[in-house]
């Protein structure tokens, strides 16, 4: 920890050294994680960044602050970025139906009963909206959920087609046969909504989303190392895999030499689907910190920033009023 920065971020390195402490007895030393790298950052400067663990247990190789990592769903944030720039220049309203760009979802129905792929529907309330996807209220789901007949219906279409190299588009074509969980606008659920999200931005502005992604925001934040893929000279940065087993011990689940990662993306998942590093997620935020402004270079605008970030529910309403309630498959 540097003595300046820690200075100027009005932050004690004691207290600090607790993170350390906590981490290592509570995780990495019962064996529940390989290995992660906390970072604080306070008041401009980085007050703590301290590589802990493995990042590659078969290779013995430790967590270095340049690892990247699949970070999964903090691709969300930076979709929504995306297509907030859109929204900035004028190619939609909030209001504005999917289906204007998305005419697979033209004719969506609301499920009822059954299961797939015989199901009893009803139509929508209203069209899906933008902002419906924006904020997870479009009927939509996950296909991971467990816990309805639309998402084992998901599970059964194959909906995620990062697995087998498919892309957005047919993953919209599969979407506009499925039922919604309900009426867009009427509750909250997390969802596949922010994949949808990246189908908008291609299509709003007509460049492949990784495409549009690199030349919109990475390259001018200078997120050197944040795509769908990590090219063959950075893969020896590239973290391991893990998840728990049965047994409580880690499994190794996508080893980072032979990692789909590794390859060509065409399912570019603005949902989950990038990699990073600590360093380069910092900018991004420190992005939305100066209201849209990193360094000098102007990515979307402070009033963007306000709207993004204020309630979208339903009356300011508490998140608990509004998600959505779960049944058993059957």
């Amino acid at each position: 920890m540097n003595t300046a920065s820690l200075a100027g971020a009005g932050l004690n390195a004691a207290q600090l050294g607790r993170i350390r402490t906590h981490l290592e007895e509570r995780f990495l030393k019962p064996g529940k994680v390989a290995g992660f790298l906390p970072l604080v950052y306070r008041r401009g400067e980085i007050a703590y960044c301290e590589p802990m663990g493995l990042m590659d247990i078969e290779r013995g190789k430790p967590v270095r602050e340049d690892t990247i990592w699949r970070i999964y769903s903090m691709s969300k944030p930076i979709t929504s970025v995306a297509l907030m720039q859109l929204y900035e220049q004028g190619h939609f309203q909030l209001s504005d139906a999917v289906d204007r760009w998305i005419p697979e979802f033209r004719d969506l129905r609301v499920y009822r009963s059954g299961v797939y792929p015989n199901f009893a529907t009803d139509p929508c309330e209203r069209r899906m909206t933008v902002k419906d996807v924006l904020t997870h209220m479009s009927g939509l789901t996950y296909d991971f959920m467990v816990a309805t007949n639309v998402d084992a219906a998901y599970r059964k279409a194959g909906v995620r087609l990062e697995k087998k190299g498919g892309s957005l588009d047919e993953m919209a074509a599969l979407l506009g046969k499925l039922p919604l969980e309900f009426s867009p606008g009427t509750s909250w659920n997390y969802s596949v909504a922010t994949d949808v999200c990246g189908l908008l931005v291609e299509r709003m502005s007509g460049q492949r989303f990784d495409q549009y992604l690199q030349e919109h925001l990475f390259g001018p934040l200078g997120m050197v190392d944040t795509a769908f893929s990590v090219p063959e000279d950075k893969l020896d940065r590239f973290a391991a895999n893990y998840q728990r087993g049965p047994d409580k011990k880690l499994q190794l689940i996508d080893d980072p030499m032979d990692s789909p990662y590794g390859g060509e993306v065409t399912f570019h998942s603005g949902g989950g689907g990038l990699v990073s590093t600590a360093h380069d997620y910092l900018r991004f935020c420190r992005m939305l910190l100066g209201g849209g402004t990193l360094d000098g270079v102007r990515v979307m605008g402070p009033k963007t920033i306000e709207l993004m970030s204020a309630n979208h529910l339903p009356n300011g309403d508490d998140l608990t009023k509004w998600a959505r309630g779960t049944f058993s498959e059957t």
